[in-house]
């Protein structure tokens, strides 16, 4: 990436981040649905794929998963050294034991030791461990092998990620875990222009860029989670961008390499993504109209809530062979691409309305609020889509 953007990697992550709204992401994650792996919204389905994470934070999709174990590199990867004796190789110096907590080591260390930081840059990352400010050294094999960082699929690994920690606020009903989540705050901007900033139309690369500077202010999150709650219950589907992308100013501004063919097809795949421990569904035959299709009542959900339990505590293994089903599953993505017509007018066809209208929970707010608009009729455009 640094080749690439001709850029250091901590000024494209943090100098040109922006602060996370908290009660806009609560509202929006209140509409996730971990069973389907997607937003349940009052027009449809709607979710965050591998084509938005390539556009937003520019990361390669195709390539190899991200995988391993987590500290007993020595027993399970050629060449490897106790988790410590490794980290003192390749990098010179063990941190202070105060700035060590089990196996993650803070921040902060690495920014002191190895670099400088920008000034006000958050301490969070994309791949820290839950509390947002350390760094596992489940990474130590990949730092081994720096000149093969390129031919991982790290555009999977940030969406397994994200769809877990959604996952886990959605059953909380917290918000703590703001590098991911704010992805998913920029996904939100680019495709509901009602909660679009003013003053942020022009962009660059990558998309999520765009907001770089943006703080919404403080104010008291309770009644702004309601009055978020009201407004996405309210929405329409003409409210949602199905393709964002497609406008000649993003076309301008994208790297070629993510338009590559071998990136390009496993945006439509139904997959499994994969990050360490942590095994998500690419469940994208829900919501083909993101990719200029019609969408069509919806098959069964599979059912891995068996996977959110697993998250490489109670003794470390190698994930290759503990979760092989799920690792193979990736290795044959390419036979997984879904195959539709794209048309003119993409969205859900009437029969996918029909049966969203009688099983979607497409309100949250109370009855009072709504000016019950349950009644809304199904557009006659959707009669006229075709089957998808």
């Amino acid at each position: 990436m640094r080749r690439q953007q001709e850029m250091r990697l901590d000024e494209r992550l943090n100098d040109r981040w922006f602060r996370l709204d908290e009660p806009l992401v609560s509202a929006f994650v209140e509409r996730w649905r971990p069973e389907t792996h997607t937003f349940h919204m009052p027009f449809g389905e709607c979710t965050i794929t591998l084509q938005d994470v390539a556009y937003q934070l520019g990361l390669p999709v195709d390539g190899r998963y991200v995988s391993g174990c987590l500290t007993d590199f020595y027993v399970y990867i050629e060449g490897g050294r106790p988790a410590w004796q490794w980290f003192h190789e390749l990098l010179g110096m063990l941190p202070p034991a105060n700035q060590i907590q089990k196996f993650a080591v803070n921040c902060t260390w690495f920014q002191e030791t190895f670099g400088e930081c920008p000034e006000g840059a958050d301490e969070e990352t994309l791949f820290a461990d839950k509390s947002s400010n350390r760094i596992h050294i489940r990474w130590l094999p990949f730092v081994a092998r720096l000149e093969e960082m390129g031919g991982y699929s790290w555009g999977s690994a940030e969406l397994a990620w994200l769809y877990r920690c959604m996952c886990r606020v959605a059953n909380r009903h917290v918000v703590k875990l703001a590098g991911p989540l704010q992805l998913l705050q920029s996904w939100i901007f680019w495709q509901f222009p009602a909660f679009r900033p003013t003053g942020y139309d022009a962009f660059s690369w990558p998309l999520a860029s765009r907001w770089s500077g943006y703080n919404h202010g403080i104010s008291e999150k309770g009644p702004r989670v309601q009055m978020a709650r009201l407004r996405i219950d309210l929405l329409q589907a003409r409210d949602f961008i199905w393709m964002p992308y497609s406008t000649p100013d993003v076309l301008q501004v994208v790297h070629p390499e993510v338009l590559e063919p071998r990136h390009t097809m496993l945006w439509r795949c139904v997959t499994s993504l994969i990050y360490f421990a942590v095994v998500e569904w690419h469940q994208v035959d829900r919501v083909l109209p993101q990719f200029g299709g019609v969408q069509p009542p919806p098959h069964p959900t599979l059912n891995i809530d068996f996977l959110m339990s697993k998250d490489g505590r109670g003794g470390d293994c190698w994930f290759l062979s503990h979760l092989q089903y799920w690792h193979l599953h990736w290795e044959t993505r390419a036979d997984h691409v879904l195959r539709f017509d794209v048309v003119d007018d993409s969205g859900p066809s009437q029969e996918f309305l029909a049966w969203w209208h009688q099983h979607g929970k497409r309100f949250l707010s109370p009855e009072v609020y709504l000016g019950d608009p349950r009644g809304i009729p199904i557009p006659v455009e959707a009669t006229q889509r075709g089957a998808g």
